[in-house]
């Protein structure tokens, strides 16, 4: 009997979504059996996990595992569990509908994509493995009933516009997924999924470390009798296809990389190859084996709040949770695993784990291992591993610098930093201090949104013409942690945008020191007038930090720089607008002229009774906004004068 039977369309960009897949995005076709058995895999963990959580719910589980079917007469192949199964509502979340951002955005990368490659990676980034099996399969029909309820669901689709969802009363608890596979097509890479070597050669490359048992009826050939009544009969006999040893319990020396990897690809849910893995084992006090995995590409949501972080947990092997958040910080999400501790209850919770000292333990320890890790790379001769991990993921570890502080030493020496030492390779910080001219006591840095927003600012003028070396930092979290970390190896951070910048020797401060005391004579009340005129700085002076340009603005040494305002704004925080410092080239001609015109006029500029000259203020306010990348508060009141000056210049 069934009941409750709907039709539903796929969504539109599920639909186009499935249409890359049964036109073969890539070549691998194999890999659709992986993702079933791994799907099944984390619904017999479920499964034990959830019987010692509800002592109420009656299920078998002395008996769990995986089970291939083969129909070939009918060319049928089915992957069965008797795990958690799910629910009604579940099967329409998780397999009717793409209920996922990112679905546009990943179609938009594989047209982009220039390889299979590059298109088989960004398949597994989006996790979208369940429908890999509309490669191999014309119409997959899905079966399931969740542990604890009385009716289950069957979804079928031929991944077409439609798929239909119905209530059936009969299913057994668990989840089969039946692929009615298509005609074998060697030269499209489409093999005969009914064929035993090809089951078993697939479950030994891809799930041989899966913990339960993968079995399937095989026919085996037996002899009876003996002499002359001696005859040949074939029988089916039940076969276990997979070793199901962990991986992360065998020393690394009896582990291929291989093995390896396809273990990472079954922890990450990901199609790309790890970049680095960390197996450790700790004993004494506590023990725990850990087997980790720094991946070579960053997930799409590695910035979206819909990122699920943290490693797998299981105690003596048997599986606790996924994204175990409390052994992993947040600035290192990216990292991938298991984590097996000894000593834990089965029965324990995300709000224990976040108390538990042996937890609190091993998370420092794993944090430690990962960041040697990363150091050792940055160490070695051949820098491509490292440097494809900063690239993935460097903006991610910087901001351990805000919160990590007992590894923030060890942080600041792994980072890597555009400068303008050079246009193409970045600098460590260690390199940087190793370039530090004499007499140089500071790390000289710059934050921004561009390279080149930065590098045109009239704040590096000063710095170009003195060979000084400035930090580009254009990264979003660039303008938080420079605000809490002091220095590196005692050499202190020094944004060139805030407070006052000396770069002059002694013996240079001693030839223009009379210079200056006149240009301060000579300014002084030019400077006043301004500062009255201009309400939207806190303060007008000179400076000796711009060769070329007129004017340039500057905060004080702890005001919030002007992206960092805009970043608390667009995150709906309120934050009191900050007046900054309007500094003058006492050499430039502007500067000159402005205060020549305002001593020939001074009583009447005092009075506001010569307009031209405020307007030149507002518009040398105005062009020191525009330099360094800011936006006016009044673009219509400057673009109106600056167009009525240059109409008088002709």
């Amino acid at each position: 009997m069934t009941e409750h039977v709907e039709q539903l369309e796929f969504q539109a960009e599920t639909h186009q979504l499935l249409e890359l897949m049964i036109h073969s995005v890539y070549s691998n076709k194999d890999t659709f059996l992986r993702e079933l058995i791994s799907n099944s895999s984390d619904a017999l963990d479920k499964l034990r996990l959830e019987s010692f959580r509800d002592k109420d719910l009656h299920v078998e589980t002395s008996d769990l595992h995986i089970e291939l079917e083969v129909d070939k007469d009918n060319r049928i192949l089915t992957v069965r569990d008797n795990g958690i199964g799910m629910s009604r509502a579940e099967v329409v979340d998780l397999i009717g509908t793409l209920a996922k951002s990112g679905t546009a955005e990943l179609r938009k990368k594989l047209n982009e994509a220039k390889s299979e490659a590059a298109a088989e990676e960004l398949i597994g980034q989006f996790g979208i493995g369940f429908y890999s099996t509309f490669m191999v399969a014309d119409k997959v029909t899905l079966t399931t009933r969740k542990a604890g309820e009385t009716e289950g669901t069957r979804w079928e689709s031929e991944g077409q516009s439609t798929y239909t969802i119905e209530t059936v009363d009969d299913g057994p608890q668990g989840t089969s997924v039946s692929l009615h596979l298509k005609p074998a097509d060697e030269e499209d890479h489409l093999f005969d999924y009914t064929l035993e070597w090809k089951l078993r050669e697939i479950v030994k490359k891809y799930s041989d470390f899966i913990a339960w048992p993968i079995r399937m009826q095989v026919e085996r050939t037996v002899t009876e009798g003996e002499g002359e009544e001696k005859t040949e009969k074939t029988i089916l006999e039940e076969q276990t296809l997979n070793s199901m040893k962990a991986l992360w319990t065998r020393p690394k020396s009896e582990v291929s990389d291989e093995e390896y990897k396809e273990f990472y690809k079954h922890v990450s849910h990901g199609w790309d190859d790890p970049l680095e893995i960390i197996p450790m084992k700790a004993e004494g006090t506590f023990e725990y084996q850990a087997l980790l995995f720094i991946p070579s590409h960053a997930p799409f949501d590695l910035f979206t709040r819909e990122h699920k972080r943290g490693v797998q947990l299981y105690v003596k092997r048997v599986f606790i949770m996924d994204n175990c958040e409390e052994l992993m910080p947040e600035y290192l999400r990216f990292v991938k695993g298991v984590v097996d501790a000894q000593d834990l209850s089965l029965n324990v919770s995300r709000e224990i784990l976040q108390q538990d000292r042996q937890i609190q333990m091993i998370r420092k320890r794993l944090v430690k291992k990962v960041l040697s890790t990363v150091k050792d790379l940055q160490g070695a001769d051949d820098q491509e591993k490292y440097q494809t991990f900063w690239k993935e993921f460097g903006r991610v570890l910087k901001e351990g610098l805000l919160s990590d502080f007992d590894n923030r030493e060890t942080l600041l020496q792994v980072s890597s930093f555009a400068s303008t030492n050079s246009n193409e390779e970045l600098t460590t910080l260690a390199q940087y201090v190793e370039r530090m001219k004499d007499g140089q006591d500071a790390i000289y840095y710059m934050t921004g949104e561009t390279r080149q927003q930065i590098e045109s600012s009239p704040h590096m003028e000063a710095f170009k013409a003195k060979g000084r070396e400035v930090l580009i930092l254009t990264d979003p979290v660039d303008e938080m942690w420079v605000g809490s970390v002091t220095e590196f190896d005692g050499k202190p951070f020094q944004s060139i945008a805030k407070g006052e910048v000396d770069l002059e020797t002694e013996e240079e401060k001693k030839a223009t020191e009379s210079l200056r005391e006149q240009q301060d004579k000579d300014f002084a009340e030019v400077l006043t007038w301004l500062g009255k005129t201009l309400d939207t700085v806190k303060e007008v002076r000179l400076t000796n930090r711009l060769t070329t340009s007129p004017a340039c603005l500057v905060g004080d040494v702890f005001d919030f720089t002007p992206m960092l305002e805009r970043m608390y704004r667009a995150s709906g925080q309120l934050v009191p607008e900050t007046k900054r410092i309007l500094e003058l080239n006492p050499t430039h001609p502007l500067v000159t002229g402005l205060r020549d015109a305002y001593d020939t006029r001074k009583q009447d500029a005092d009075a506001g009774k010569v307009p031209e000259l405020t307007e030149t203020a507002e518009l040398l306010y105005g062009t020191a906004v525009l330099a360094e990348g800011g936006e006016l508060k009044d673009p219509a009141r400057f673009a109106q004068i600056l167009t009525e000056r240059l109409t008088r210049t002709l």
